[in-house]
Order: structure tokens, then C-alpha cells, then sequence
């Protein structure tokens, strides 16, 4: 049973890699000269933050500012490491992001293959009351969240910025359709073999699942690592605020540290950028695996 189970896994890897061997063998095409200055033009504004952030304070106020500083000097991030807690801060956005990714990579992916492949009663309604729930603005459940958060004694620490992140409908929706474009011969031959469902799930979907898992990380660390409003209203503790939370207060009411806030939006985006890099070829799977179905 154990190799016929290996060869199965062994097939569903298998499988699960041809998007990104057709991608690897794909050449240059037309559209790749249409693209390419669309990447410069959203390169040019992180530029321009970076080269901000080793700019000197007077030239960061003048109109307009220059480009390319006349020299660089590192002041911003040397008042950014010396006189704020960034470090603390970007410590709670990691801890916030990791388990908001871990979270969502199992419950999500439990639940996409559960309404999937899954007969129950119910099963269509549920998921279209979970669909529901994308269309409705989130503005309008901060109200009633805050209110359920202070009751359970979440507010004013990390719990409040966790919470929300654990699962979400969109991670839901994603794993369900990229379950229902799985060839389903895979997991027949597995429940041949003698696997029970959850042996089927772990030893053959999973696997299967990759790029769609990858997918679903680069989408919820977006979210989780730029979230701002909500924590804003359930964090007043500096000790719990995450990194986005901290920035926002270093913008003062009558004078900015512009410097100091280019400086951190660096130490802000740099993560997500090479994260997305060494994801980025799942993430391209995930959009292309759609052409197993012809």
C-alpha cells in the first residue's frame, strides 16, 4: 500500500510541477515589451522612497525634491533605530504575519477542499453565505467587532491584530476553486489503494496544492503586514503596535520627520518584496494551472 500511495504522491508532485516547467520553457513574446515599462513606471515610486530615505532633512522639504539626494547619509535610519522601538514593532508584524499565513494555510485550505469535494447538507448555501461576507465593506464590522473584542478582553494587545487574520473568506474561495480544478482520477486511485480521506488530503492534495498555498501566503501577508485601520482603533498599547501602526505615528501634527518615515517605509516594504520574489514562481503556477482541465 505504501508504494503504490508513494507513486500516487510522487504522480500528484508531478503534476503540480508542469506550470512552472511550461513557464520556465515559455520565450520572449511581445507582450513581455509591453509589461516591462509598466514594471519600470511601478518601480519609480520605491525608488524614490529609497533614495528618500538617504536624502538629508532640508532637501526632503524642498519643492520639488530632488530625485537623486546630493549626498546620501543614513541620519533617517540611524533616528529610526535609535529613537523608536522599530525593532519591537517589526517583531509584532512578523509574529502577526506568521501566524495569520500558518492559520490561513490550514483552515483555508481544510475548508476550500471540504466544500470542494466534500457532500454535505448545506454545503452551497454556507459557501455562498462565506462569499457573502467579501461583499460586505469592512468599515461597516469594525463597530460590531470592536464591541465583540472588548467583551472577549482581546483589545490593546497582539490578539486583536491575530484574530481577524486567522481565516478569511477570500482564502477560502481560492482553495476551493484550485481543489475543483484538481483531476479527481488522483484521489480515486488513493482511496483505491486503501487511503481514508484524510490521508488522500494530506498525502496527495497537499502536495498538489503548492502554488495555490503560496498563493494564499503572498496574499494574506500583504493583508496582515499592511494592516493599519484596525489595529489604529483596537491597539492603543505602544508595546503591541505592529509596524504600519508605529509609522502612521511618526507623522506629527505640526512638523514630519520625513527621513525617519522614508526610512521605516523601506524597513516596511523590503520584506514583502523579497518575500514575493522566492514566491513568485508558485504564485505564476497558481494562475496557470487552470490549462490541466483541457
Amino acid at each position: 500500500m505504501a508504494t503504490v500511495l508513494d507513486e500516487v504522491s510522487q504522480a500528484a508532485r508531478q503534476v503540480a510541477d508542469e506550470p512552472q516547467q511550461r513557464s520556465r520553457r515559455r520565450r520572449l513574446s511581445g507582450w513581455h515589451f509591453v509589461l516591462f515599462p509598466i514594471a519600470i513606471l511601478f518601480l519609480v515610486p520605491f525608488a524614490q522612497m529609497a533614495l528618500a530615505s538617504f536624502s538629508p532633512a532640508k532637501e526632503l522639504v524642498a519643492f520639488p525634491p530632488p530625485f537623486i539626494p546630493s549626498h546620501f547619509t543614513l541620519d533617517g535610519y540611524a533616528k529610526l533605530f535609535g529613537q523608536t522601538d522599530i525593532l519591537l514593532w517589526l517583531g509584532n508584524t512578523v509574529i502577526v504575519s506568521a501566524t495569520a499565513i500558518v492559520s490561513n494555510i490550514i483552515l483555508c485550505s481544510l475548508a476550500g477542499y471540504g466544500f470542494a469535494r466534500l457532500k454535505f447538507a448545506g454545503r452551497d448555501f454556507g459557501f455562498l453565505m462565506i462569499l457573502a461576507t467579501i461583499m460586505i465593506p469592512t468599515q461597516l464590522l469594525m463597530i460590531p467587532t470592536y464591541v465583540l473584542f472588548a467583551k472577549l478582553g482581546l483589545l490593546n494587545g497582539l490578539g486583536a491584530a491575530i484574530v481577524p487574520w486567522l481565516a478569511t473568506a477570500f482564502g477560502i474561495f481560492l482553495m476551493r476553486q484550485f481543489f475543483l480544478s484538481l483531476p479527481a482520477e488522483l484521489e480515486e486511485a488513493g482511496a483505491i489503494d486503501g487511503c481514508n480521506r484524510w490521508q488522500v488530503f494530506f498525502r496527495i492534495v497537499l502536495p498538489l496544492a503548492r502554488p495555490a498555498l503560496a498563493t494564499l501566503a503572498i496574499f494574506t501577508l500583504l493583508g496582515a503586514w499592511n494592516d493599519l485601520v484596525w489595529p489604529l482603533i483596537a491597539i492603543n498599547d505602544q508595546s503591541s503596535f505592529t509596524l504600519q501602526l508605529g509609522i502612521a505615528n511618526f507623522q506629527g501634527a505640526h512638523q514630519t520627520d520625513w527621513s525617519l518615515i522614508m526610512a521605516g517605509n523601506v524597513i516596511a516594504t523590503l520584506p514583502l518584496i523579497l518575500f514575493f520574489v522566492f514566491a513568485q514562481r508558485q504564485f505564476i503556477a497558481t494562475m496557470t494551472f487552470s490549462g490541466l482541465k483541457g
